[in-house]
């Protein structure tokens, strides 16, 4: 028998990177600076939760100098927003199951 989150996306499934996730797809990119203050996450936590979408293919990073500062900017890969809808699709039909009356 298939368990009803087995076609949850694990990797998205993480609270945090659900966040990062969503924030970033509403976004063309975002720096490592603007993603820390909205989702309040340490700079460790969000290096390691970027690190792990990253490895999945879901963010794409370009990392550069704007003057002497390093600069980090993520953006979502094709194959990370297509995780996301994917994602978002197997919520719906998740919790479309639930009956509220019950």
């Amino acid at each position: 028998m298939t368990r009803p989150d087995d076609s949850l996306d694990r990797v998205i499934h993480e609270p945090a990177r659900l966040r990062l996730m969503t924030l970033l797809f509403v976004v063309d990119e975002a720096d490592f600076t603007y993603l820390s203050n909205q989702t309040g996450l340490t700079a460790g936590n969000l290096s390691t939760h970027m690190a792990k979408l990253e490895n999945a293919g879901y963010v794409a990073v370009d990392k550069s100098f704007a003057g002497r500062r390093p600069r980090t900017v993520y953006r979502l890969t094709d194959n990370g927003r297509n995780a996301l809808v994917a994602y978002r699709a197997a919520m719906d039909d998740m919790l479309g199951r639930i009956d509220p009356s019950n």
